[in-house]
């Protein structure tokens, strides 16, 4: 049996038949699983979003030398006359999937000949999966960062960001479709339905939402301690967004620790290393329950005092490029995610805990300022704003 959903696209109503009877739709869909809804209530925590948003207007000079802006190819420019205010595509919850590389297929589900995270993501999400939802956007990205090592290297398995619920899944084992479904309704489902499909049976709407319970087919899964700064790098898919990634990757990895923030690099979990051996971050799983596996980089020797304590509070950041995210044009585009548990320079919480910011127009000069003002200050560049997302799925704007 089929259901009518009424999806919102480009403005106008179109009907759309969700087929329920198939186990493995056909991959269809782009980067964004659904088109953009938006209701009152949306408007209304949106408007909130706003009011609650430190800003300062324009990016800070730089103090420091930094790399050139860069040359962009012929007829292929960037807008830096538009309004960046609210160009960003809504969505409820955005999987970063640890590629490991950065040079993707134009469209990330067709890498390896459709064998690849993204692909098995969108076959249950996308346009027609069975678990669509066009009012639970979610968003699929490939990243550059590598994926965990397990202690069993004989079985493949591919990592994944949840954002912004910052969870980290470090093993989805690539020998079984069971893991991505349970990724789907573990994590990813909403935990309550909009009140436009309280028309459906009861058994598609508890199809549609979350269950707790697939959460115990998935191992190591934790919180996502560490600032992840995501540059766009897709360069199969637009030129200007090739060049500008690693540029921007490289001046974040440069500036940040001059901002006293430690960057990381390597997987985040290893259980190839004995834990006695690297920094294990006390975060919470999601069950509440602490998890031992080893996670960041080689440590120091151990140490006593206050010293000791400063380094155990510094905060961490990953550095990745990413792929499309929409707005070529308005190169270099960096989102930024910060932790719920990150702390402000005075100490107390961090203004801009838990959300991610988007931004566009972002040059190499920008970066130090990007970091002082966003990271470490916890304030809004207004100039190169583009949206912004809290934890409960609040879409921001200015």
């Amino acid at each position: 049996m089929s259901t009518a959903f009424a999806l919102l696209a480009r403005g106008g109503w179109r009907i759309r038949a969700a087929s329920s009877g198939r186990s493995r739709p056909a991959r269809r869909g782009s980067t964004f699983a659904a088109p953009l809804l938006f209701g009152a209530a949306k408007a209304a925590t949106a408007a909130r979003g706003r009011r609650l948003l430190n800003t300062v207007p324009t990016c800070p000079e730089p103090t420091c030398d930094c790399a050139e802006t860069p040359a962009m190819p012929f007829g292929s420019g960037i807008d830096r006359s538009a309004n960046l205010n609210g160009l960003m595509p809504a969505y409820a919850q955005q999987v970063l999937i640890c590629t490991g590389r950065d040079d993707w297929a134009s469209r990330i589900e067709e890498d390896h000949s459709g064998d690849n995270l993204a692909a098995d993501l969108k076959e249950l999400i996308g346009r027609g999966g069975m678990y669509s939802d066009p009012f639970h956007n979610i968003s699929v990205l490939n990243a550059s960062f590598p994926s965990a090592v397990s202690r069993r290297p004989e079985v493949q398995t591919t990592s994944a960001y949840l954002l912004p619920s910052f969870t980290y899944v470090p093993f989805l084992p690539r020998v079984s479709f069971d893991s991505v479904q349970a990724l789907v309704k573990g994590y990813l489902l909403p935990e309550r339905l909009h009140p436009m499909h309280d028309g459906l049976s009861p058994i598609h709407r508890d199809r549609l939402r979350r269950s707790d319970a697939y959460r115990a087919l998935l191992y190591g899964v934790r919180d996502a301690p560490d600032v992840l700064v995501l540059v766009c790098g897709h360069g199969t898919r637009d030129r200007r967004c090739g060049i500008y990634g690693p540029l921007l990757q490289a001046e974040f990895e440069r500036q940040l620790p001059r901002a006293g923030i430690r960057v990381l690099h390597g997987p985040a979990v290893d259980e190839s290393v004995p834990a006695a051996a690297v920094v294990v971050a006390p975060q919470q799983l999601p069950g509440g329950s602490s998890d031992g596996v080893a996670q960041g980089e080689a440590a120091p020797p151990p140490a006593d005092g206050p010293a000791a304590v400063a380094a155990a509070e510094q905060t961490t950041a990953r550095v990745g490029q990413i792929s499309h995210i929409g707005g070529h044009k308005y190169a270099g585009n960096v989102i930024i995610y910060l932790p719920p548990r990150l702390r402000g320079s005075d100490g107390g919480p961090h203004p801009l805990a838990g959300h991610g910011i988007w931004y566009g127009r972002i040059d190499p000069k920008h970066v130090e300022g990007v970091i002082a003002e966003t990271i470490v200050n916890g304030n809004v560049i207004a100039e190169h704003f583009r949206g912004g997302i809290n934890q409960q799925g609040e879409i921001l704007r200015l």
